[in-house]
């Protein structure tokens, strides 16, 4: 890479983790820290964890189609002002209702798909794919922090900190883009003309991939309504010493993803590496059966966090690659879209779920989910652009 493809992926990279560590630090308290807001309940609790998706998933596509034809830093900035305002809202309240609002709010600041975008426009072709990964890697970085760092906060101030936190990291976000990520020219990128995005929707490995951070979202969202809960009452750890359990347990599961990733591009096996880790998802389900104790749940969920992070670094590179450059941010917004949605479903029937039939009714849905991901998976296998492992 170049300075300047240095430089802009250092900024969008650190972008990503600071914006997505706000976002990852309510999952491991929420379920805890919740029940103190006045008039919540199970379902109400997982509306909350999932509510900024549902303003995400509404809103990336325009956002995505705005930061083609407008440029991608004025949509990034607008967006992060619009997150910095929903996390106030969230920390100021007292009530569940407000707490809703306000992750809504912060998903109205929908940039996923610009920043994307904008990384795929500040890399030549031949690097894209190292810095897709790279901004996949630090989500993965964002959410190994937040499991970390959400408990520890939390026990200082209740989630409200963690808002006030999640504001605080929005406005080095603006820092960040303004002073370290250059701006691309806009010679290099032709205005979308009518069709473009009619034909990407025509591809089925785009479908395979935005089905596939989907089912990988609400797989995340909806384990961890009970997991919480879990620890606690089945591992005895008091929530103030979560961060102790998720600490090593990500840092080794970042740890093994990295070199898989790695062979994986190196060795043209990326749709193979793919069905494995869609293989490992099963875990998180079996972490929430009752009869799995002890150790095992540890176990399990390693392997299921191992998975998360190595599809959470392989999906977004593997479509920059097949997406049409004329219509990048379209793509990336359809990609965010379907993640942010996977997230509000996750947790809104995590809620629903856990509050009629328990952890256990959880894992149930959880498995299922992932049938349908393999059916979904295997219907689509006969696209007609073939999944890219380079």
């Amino acid at each position: 890479m170049n300075p300047t493809e240095r430089r802009a992926l250092a900024g969008l990279a650190s972008l990503y983790v600071f914006r997505m560590l706000g976002l990852f630090m309510v999952l491991p308290v929420l379920s805890l820290y919740g029940a103190e807001y006045s008039g919540s309940t199970p379902a109400l609790l997982g509306l909350a964890l999932g509510a900024y998706g549902l303003s995400q998933a509404i809103l990336q596509i325009p956002m995505g189609v705005l930061s083609d034809r407008w440029g991608r830093k004025p949509v990034i900035f607008v967006g992060l002002a619009v997150f910095a305002l929903g996390s106030v809202v969230a920390a100021t309240t007292d009530s569940v209702y407000g707490l809703i609002a306000g992750r809504i709010l912060q998903g109205a600041g929908a940039i996923a798909a610009a920043t994307m975008a904008l990384a795929a426009d500040l890399t030549r072709d031949e690097n894209r794919g190292k810095a897709m990964a790279v901004i996949g890697a630090s989500i993965g970085v964002a959410f190994v922090l937040a499991v970390v760092l959400g408990p520890l906060v939390a026990s200082v101030g209740g989630l409200s900190a963690i808002f006030w936190l999640t504001a605080l990291l929005a406005l080095v976000g603006v820092l960040l883009v303004w002073r370290l990520v250059p701006t691309p020219e806009e010679s290099a990128r032709r205005a979308p003309q009518q069709g473009d995005f009619s034909r990407l929707l025509a591809q089925g490995d785009v479908w395979r991939l935005v089905c596939g951070v989907f089912f990988l979202h609400l797989l995340l969202t909806i384990m961890f309504v009970p997991l919480p809960l879990l620890l606690v009452d089945q591992l005895h750890l008091a929530s103030q010493d979560h961060w102790k359990l998720y600490g090593p347990l990500m840092l080794g599961a970042f740890i093994f993803m990295v070199p898989l990733m790695r062979m994986a591009e190196k060795r043209h096996k990326v749709p193979a590496a793919m069905r494995l880790a869609l293989l490992g998802l099963v875990f998180g389900g079996v972490a929430l059966k009752s009869e799995v104790q002890g150790g095992w749940i540890l176990v399990c969920l390693g392997l299921f966090f191992l998975a998360f992070n190595l599809l959470e670094a392989l999906l977004p590179a593997q479509l920059t690659r097949i997406a049409p450059p004329e219509c990048r941010g379209a793509a990336s917004g359809l990609y965010a879209t379907m993640q942010f949605l996977g997230a509000f479903v996750g947790g809104t029937l995590g809620g629903v779920v856990y509050g009629q039939g328990g952890a256990g009714a959880v894992a149930t849905w959880m498995l299922g989910v992932l049938v349908i991901w393999s059916l979904t998976w295997w219907q689509m296998r006969a696209a007609r652009m073939p999944l890219t492992s380079s």
